[in-house]
Formats: C-alpha cells, sequence, structure tokens
C-alpha cells in the first residue's frame, strides 16, 4: 500500500461548483482515475477513508460532493456513528436531496467530474473506473450507461433501487454499458429483492453486459459504510477485495 495525499478541490458544474475530495498516490506519478459516487448521507470523513483506501493501491480517486447544490459538505450535520432507527430525522433532511439527482442533474454533474478526471495530470490517460454506494451505485450504473466510452468497470455495494416501473429505472439501460459491472447486494435489504436482484441479472443477461452479481449473505443494506450501525467488516473486506480486482483487470494496461 502507498502513502496517500488527499485535498478538497472545487469543480465548475453547469449549475454552480462541487466540492470534492481528491485521493492520490503520493509518488508524484499519474494513475488510473476513480470516481467514487456517495452513498445518501454525503460526503464525510468515513467516505474519505474508503477513498483514500482505494488510491493507496494505485488510483486517483475523485469523490464529489453529490449535493452541492444545497451547500458545501458536510451538507446535513450528522453525528460521529450513524443509526438510522435513534436518528430518523436524517432521513428527512437527505430525502430531497436525492430525489433532485435526476438523470438530466447526473449527466451534467457526471460530465463535469470526467472532464476534471481528463485534464488532472494526477490521472493516468484511459477510461476510469466508478463505484457507487447505497443510492450512489444506482447513479453508477446510470453514469456508465451515460458515457459508455469512457467508463471501463462499474461496482455497486448494497445498491438500490436498481428496478423500478419508471423510465429511468437503471435496468432498462444496462445495454449501454460497454465495461466490466460487479454489484454485491446485501442479503438483507428491502430496497432490493430476491425478485429485483432476478430482474437486474436478467436485463444484465440479456444486454451481453460483462457482469458478475452476488449476495452477500447476512449483510445489511450500507454494509460497507463504517461510521453506521449496517456496518459489517467482513462484508466490507470482501468489497474491497472485488472492487480492487475488478479496477485492477480493466484499468491498469
Amino acid at each position: 500500500m502507498t502513502a496517500v495525499h488527499g485535498r478538497t478541490i472545487d469543480i465548475q458544474t453547469a449549475d454552480g461548483v462541487a466540492d470534492a475530495y481528491v485521493a492520490y498516490p503520493d509518488d508524484g506519478a499519474a494513475h488510473p482515475g476513480v470516481l467514487v459516487i456517495q452513498d445518501g448521507f454525503g460526503l464525510r470523513p468515513s467516505l474519505r477513508s474508503l477513498a483514500d483506501r482505494i488510491a493507496a493501491h494505485g488510483y486517483t480517486v475523485l469523490l464529489p460532493n453529490a449535493y452541492y447544490r444545497n451547500g458545501r459538505a458536510p451538507v446535513v450535520e450528522l453525528p460521529d456513528f450513524i443509526d438510522p432507527a435513534e436518528r430518523p430525522e436524517i432521513f428527512q433532511q437527505v430525502f430531497p436531496m436525492i430525489r433532485e439527482l435526476t438523470p438530466e442533474r447526473l449527466r451534467s454533474d457526471v460530465a463535469a467530474y470526467l472532464a476534471w478526471l481528463a485534464d488532472s495530470p494526477l490521472v493516468a490517460a484511459g477510461k476510469i473506473g466508478v463505484t457507487g454506494y447505497c443510492m450512489g451505485a444506482r447513479l453508477a450504473v446510470l453514469a456508465a450507461a451515460m458515457f459508455p466510452e469512457r467508463v471501463a468497470a462499474v461496482a455497486g455495494f448494497h445498491g438500490g433501487p436498481l428496478v423500478t416501473d419508471t423510465p429511468d429505472s437503471p435496468h432498462l439501460i444496462v445495454g449501454n454499458i460497454t465495461g466490466e459491472l460487479y454489484f454485491a447486494h446485501a442479503g438483507e435489504d428491502h430496497h432490493m429483492t430476491a425478485e429485483h436482484i432476478a430482474q437486474f441479472d436478467k436485463a444484465l443477461e440479456a444486454a451481453g453486459v460483462r457482469h458478475r452479481t452476488e449476495v452477500y449473505e447476512g449483510a445489511q443494506h450500507g454494509y460497507t459504510q463504517a461510521d453506521t450501525s449496517a456496518y459489517d467488516p467482513e462484508a466490507d473486506e470482501r468489497h474491497y477485495r472485488e472492487l480492487l480486482a475488478l479496477f485492477d483487470r480493466n484499468l491498469r494496461g
């Protein structure tokens, strides 16, 4: 593992300025780019630590504040340990911001993030990897489908909803994805039922997308998030193994 440098940057978007965290190996070299899409709780120390760990394996990692239209991170004041059962008002604060992330806004934002990655001397030439968590997994699929020429690998962990009855459901546009996809669903997750998982897999197979999906049995929705009550250390370590293997296969020449 390489020493990592991390800092906050600003990225100009069509709707304003998005604050973001960038982490990269402290070796002066350019490395393959990775875009991390946050969970519903937002950009915070635990997600910065996640970005640092990916960067330590030889990647330049960009972690934007998806809620930048509502302010700089942290947009919502969060406790050091998040237990939604004890703090239901947190969801009342974040749900309106989640709903504001329409496909049109996502396309505009991701275009700005990809432009930053393409222009940065910290990032090696070539396609990037994308990974998302909870709601970010859904957004990661949409981003990979919107920019297939830029995304070589896309991963999602305890993500949802991936199958809905709306026209912008991720499972309807997976045929646009040209990179390899890995999804790890939580075994205990009402956001993605067994039926939803089967529908998502069927859509990937029908579209001919290179993919592997797994269910981490016993893990709860949010199992990778170390500052939450859903955290599962064993499932989290499995997530890192699979994620880094995916990126190594697809982002290294």
